[in-house]
């Protein structure tokens, strides 16, 4: 199989090429190489270096194509609202111009990195009203360390439940309307052209090649470079906000299966998880302890658009693609205290693709 990879020099794009790669499949990996996500080596050995928004060049790549596995994209809260052209730009643009790219080339099978962060708040269920939406978080509530949401209806007390690909979406950040955007680009892509689409909504990806040292970096790099600093790691809110944390080579792999199989309906989101939700306060109090560093540091407040708790169902993988994460969280984390991870760098060592590429 010959795969288009869209920034397949970035955390989760470049494992995926690699596997590719090591399961006998031809890859044509494609980065912009935003200088936000990448060291001065990209890991991928034969990148052509150019940016999705270039049409002309992604007609030059397609030819040949038998699959595309789009993981380009900004990712991360940004910095505030100034981010959001650069947001739109990149994810939403970006797709529309390789799904018409895609269409001119008569590529009919997509693997799009979408997120958990589509969803907003998780599921939840109220003793009274059943599974129901939680009210909006209060700032005078943050501020006095009431932090669990609750229900809409009574003002009742939630319970956290498990999240299914059919729960509603709510996005509360630029990077999540973005990437919900995705989505409905490629859906209607699909219904248009007669494509098929695995949206594969990621939830908290860490490991190896993870960028670090960027105010775009997931939570597993920030305490991971605040440790390796000799300082203690902040923990918002309580630290019992529950997530799921997976390793990026279960996202590669459950990529690998993505593109070997082909969805029943024209559009197909499903939850890459490890099915072991644990707290943001276990994640820095394990990776402390496996680097002999200080003890996290809880400070309370809230970040803009955090949620509280988002656990997914991790069913449909299983069902459908089967996949069932691999890497457990104590052993993934702490092989993620020495894991190589890469700072924000120039760009370099790549080559401008010429009329010839792909």
């Amino acid at each position: 199989m010959r795969v288009l990879v869209t920034g397949a020099a970035g955390f989760v794009g470049s494992q995926i090429a690699d596997l590719l790669v090591g399961d006998g499949h031809e890859v044509v990996a494609l980065d912009a190489l935003l200088p936000q996500a990448h060291g001065a080596e990209p890991p991928t050995a034969d990148l052509v270096r150019g940016d999705v928004r270039d049409g002309n060049l992604l007609d030059r790549l397609l030819p040949g194509v038998d699959a595309v596995c789009h993981q380009a994209a900004m990712v991360g809260h940004g910095l505030d609202p100034q981010d959001a052209p650069d947001y739109a730009a990149h994810n939403d643009l970006g797709t529309a111009v390789l799904l018409a790219a895609m269409h001119r080339a008569g590529v009919r099978r997509l693997v799009l990195a979408s997120s958990m962060v589509v969803y907003g708040e998780g599921r939840y269920r109220c003793v009274t009203h059943g599974l129901t939406r939680p009210a909006p978080r209060a700032e005078a509530d943050l501020a006095a360390g009431r932090f669990d949401p609750a229900c809409a209806r009574c003002g009742g007390t939630l319970t956290p439940e498990l999240v299914p690909e059919d729960a509603p979406l709510e996005p509360r950040s630029t990077y999540a309307a973005t990437k919900l955007a995705q989505e409905h680009l490629a859906a209607a892509w699909a219904r248009q052209t007669g494509g098929g689409v695995w949206a594969l909504r990621y939830h908290n990806v860490y490991g190896p090649r993870m960028p670090r040292d960027t105010p775009y970096a997931g939570v597993a790099a920030i305490f991971r470079s605040a440790l390796a600093a000799g300082t203690a790691p902040r923990v918002f809110e309580d630290g019992d906000q529950r997530r799921d944390f997976v390793h990026v080579t279960d996202v590669a792999r459950a990529n690998l299966l993505a593109l070997g199989a082909s969805p029943a309906e024209p559009f197909v989101p499903v939850n890459v998880c490890s099915g072991e939700p644990h707290t943001v306060g276990d994640l820095a109090r394990t990776l402390a302890a496996a680097m002999a560093g200080p003890e996290p540091v809880v400070v309370g407040g809230a970040r803009a658009a955090d949620v509280r708790h988002v656990v997914a169902d991790p069913r449909r993988a299983t069902e459908l693609l089967g996949f069932t994460a691999r890497v457990g969280f104590a052993a993934g984390v702490a092989a993620f205290a020495t894991d190589p991870l890469r700072a924000p760098a120039t760009l370099a060592q790549v080559r401008t693709p010429s009329r010839g590429d792909g």
